[in-house]
């Protein structure tokens, strides 16, 4: 009996990981959430590698459920690997799954290259990485490379460059006010309302902006200031 159950679930596993290629999303859904609810470490190849070319996000998300269901020994290692991957999609969903497991081995994997990636995605996701597994101690340092990215990208990528740096508590405080001092009014703009959003959390992105961009029009406060 035991013999056969084993053989059921074999099967079973093996029809979840081809329908990961299904050319319907809801059968790719169901194969990686059967395969999170079954965790078996000898499918972490087969969903690294699908978390690289899935186009649907609900997919990618329970991939990556999947993957934290599993020990991080033997995630960790091949999603490291994955960060230096020349597809963007391959390495921003490696870090956003790192971000999840939140393993500090990790962290060394998370370097300035990364966290000034060319693709906004890629970059959002390994400034989401880096505030998890900053180890104690680092916050300013993890800051200050933040910081250089002040100013970039549209609104999306600015509001997750703010969140990651407000994630990091009051050690951002002098950094921002460096970066307001920097000649670039787009990055002064960001800087002075981060710092804004670091002091009153419900203010609102937009409207942390449009007071931010007044702000630096008329040569005012600063990040730290009231």
């Amino acid at each position: 009996m035991t013999t056969q159950n084993q053989d059921t679930g074999t099967e079973r596993a093996l029809r979840a990981l081809r329908a990961l290629t299904d050319d319907r999303p809801s059968v790719r859904l169901r194969a990686a959430l059967e395969i999170g609810t079954h965790p078996d470490p000898g499918h972490v190849g087969t969903l690294v590698e699908r978390c690289a070319v899935e186009p649907e996000f609900s997919v990618r998300e329970m991939l990556t459920w999947a993957l934290t269901r599993l020990p991080a020994g033997t995630t960790v290692p091949p999603l490291i690997d994955e960060v230096r991957s020349e597809l963007p999609q391959a390495r921003s969903q490696a870090l956003h799954t790192l971000s999840k497991v939140g393993d500090p081995r990790a962290w060394p994997a998370i370097t300035p290259e990364l966290l000034a990636d060319p693709d906004d995605e890629v970059a959002r996701s390994a400034w989401r990485a880096a505030v998890v597994l900053v180890p104690e101690g680092e916050e300013r340092r993890l800051a200050e490379t933040l910081a250089a990215q002040l100013g970039r990208g549209g609104r999306e990528t600015r509001l997750s460059l703010s969140r990651a740096l407000i994630a990091l508590g009051e050690v951002i405080v002098p950094v921002l006010e460096g970066a307001a001092a920097r000649p670039d009014p787009a990055v002064r703009a960001h800087a002075v309302a981060t710092g804004r959003l670091l002091r009153d959390p419900d203010e609102g992105f937009e409207f942390a902006v449009e007071q931010a961009r007044r702000v630096v029009a008329l040569g005012g406060e600063g990040p730290g200031e009231g």
